[in-house]
């Protein structure tokens, strides 16, 4: 079976719909209201999968999507709160000028900078991604990409950057955030020296996988360079997997089976 960009499956050369397999990829709606609440709904959800693995560390750590109404303002979680309670009911929604325009919490501020930022120079990002994740911040001491020596690894292959600007840095000041978008025009991610990792998507659900899976991939290259020196696989093989992998809705598909989850262990998210 493989997957295609244009959502296209086959099995034994007979080619399959999304539809036809039970995955019909992101939904589409008729009112921005629907969308909206779609939205607050996988924030919620992808909030809640982000501290059930562990990356919640104080007040550290947000993911946003755009609002579809108002794409210069987004819906982010607010300051302070448990990423494992977050509900729909909790999120904010905060302009591009750092004001919190719906919601009753206040919003961390280094989560409106880099963010509103990050959104505000690259239109073709809906959903972003950042937490202080373990392996995420002890790979980005490194200052270096992340190799393709595996094959989830593979989906960043040539798709993400290592940027050293405001590294280490608490990223308070709007033009220091501006400068951190700059030097993140293209790719789904961004290796932030001596700080961690960002992702971004179409969605939240692609945002999100890509933070979990370059994650992992950071922890899976950490472990092979203590252990030894990792064989590389060679270009052409890496940019096969990437264009089999890397695309929008794979990284859409492999968010459902987490969202799937969560939906049944924690129902009062949506709240």
């Amino acid at each position: 079976m493989t997957v295609t960009e244009s959502g296209i499956r086959s099995i034994d050369g007979v080619e399959l719909t999304p539809k036809q397999v039970g995955l019909e990829g992101p939904p589409t709606f008729t009112t921005v209201e629907d969308e909206r609440l779609h939205r607050k709904q996988k924030l919620a959800g992808a909030l809640r999968i982000f501290g059930r693995v562990g990356f919640g560390e104080g007040v550290a750590g947000h993911i946003t999507v755009r609002d579809p109404e108002f794409p210069d303002h987004f819906w982010v979680n607010p300051f302070a709160v448990s990423f494992r309670h977050i509900r729909v009911s909790d999120l904010i929604l905060v302009n591009h000028s750092g004001e919190v325009v719906v919601g009753a919490h206040p919003v961390n501020r280094a989560a409106f900078v880099i963010h509103a930022a990050i959104h505000g120079a690259r239109p073709d990002v809906v959903a972003a991604a950042h937490s202080h994740s373990v392996h995420g911040k002890a790979f980005s001491s490194l200052g270096i990409p992340l190799d393709p020596i595996t094959q989830d690894s593979c989906i960043f292959y040539g798709d993400h950057r290592v940027v050293s600007e405001q590294g280490g840095a608490v990223v308070f000041d709007i033009e220091a955030g501006k400068q951190l978008a700059a030097a993140f025009p293209a790719g789904k991610a961004m290796i932030h020296q001596n700080h961690g990792l960002i992702t971004v998507g179409q969605t939240v659900d692609e945002a999100v996988f890509w933070f979990l899976s370059m994650d992992r991939s950071c922890q899976a290259q950490l472990l092979a360079m203590a252990a030894g020196t990792p064989k590389l696989i060679p270009h052409e093989m890496a940019e096969y997997t990437a264009k089999q992998t890397g695309f929008p809705l794979a990284g859409w598909l492999s968010f459902q089976p987490m969202w799937q989850e969560i939906c049944r262990t924690d129902p009062d998210l949506f709240d």
